[in-house]
């Protein structure tokens, strides 16, 4: 299947995803996951409607949109963030989802100064502790959440998560579950709803489950673009 067939698809699908659960389908972002595809591909997904665009690493999107930089489109950041990488990701995005400490905080919303428009940031929580994801424990993330309140020139938009990987959605419907709680509590302890009304959780295994349980943003790659090419041996 193209990448235009691939697109009507989940499209489809998240649609369906919003009717199961009473909602309104335009409240769900699709943010298309090009990382390692070719700036081609992202001209081929534009072609078919898509304007969100989702990279892992700050260098390689930075990179592919200056080769696309004559299409307007919005660059999602949603890999982890150094902290020495800061300034370049604070310039070259639309948002930032993954932050996910305070120093990275301090460092983005120094570095967003220099834009004329505040920088959209997602607090990434890590609800299970895994070794190998980034993430703010809850407590942190609360802390978290203050400072993007605060911060001069930063816009709190809302949470991302990243749950532990499963094949199966149903696995990772309570995480999802768990994400939606942990915002409603934050707003009614008082937080700005509309500063955590984005939920960015769900990829191309489980978005439906994630739309089900909430989610306004899904990151899907696999499903659009196929399988991502493997690095060439050196």
């Amino acid at each position: 299947m193209s990448i235009a067939e691939n697109l009507a698809e989940v499209r489809g699908r998240i649609a369906d995803a919003a009717r199961r659960a009473g909602r309104d389908v335009n409240e769900v972002t699709l943010v298309a996951v090009s990382k390692t595809f070719p700036a081609e591909r992202v001209r081929e997904a534009y072609a078919a409607g898509q304007s969100d665009f989702g990279e892992n690493k700050v260098q390689e999107g930075l990179q592919k949109q200056s080769e696309v930089a004559d299409i307007p489109l919005r660059w999602h950041l949603i890999g982890h963030v150094q902290s020495n990488k800061a300034k370049k990701a604070a310039t070259g995005y639309t948002a930032i989802h993954s932050v996910d400490s305070l120093e990275l905080m301090r460092r983005l919303d120094e570095a967003a100064a220099a834009r004329t428009d505040r920088l959209d940031v997602l607090v990434q929580v890590d609800f299970a502790g895994e070794a190998t994801k980034f993430g703010a424990p809850p407590e942190e993330a609360v802390r978290l959440v203050d400072a993007a309140l605060a911060a001069r020139a930063l816009a709190l938009k809302g949470l991302m998560l990243l749950p532990p990987w499963s094949e199966d959605p149903e696995r990772t419907r309570p995480w999802f579950a768990r994400l939606r709680a942990f915002r409603d509590r934050l707003v009614e302890n008082g937080a700005p709803a509309s500063a955590l009304a984005q939920l960015s959780m769900g990829m191309s295994h489980d978005y439906e489950a994630a739309i089900e349980e909430g989610a306004t943003i899904v990151r899907v790659g696999t499903a659009i673009f196929g399988r991502r090419p493997r690095p060439q041996d050196s």
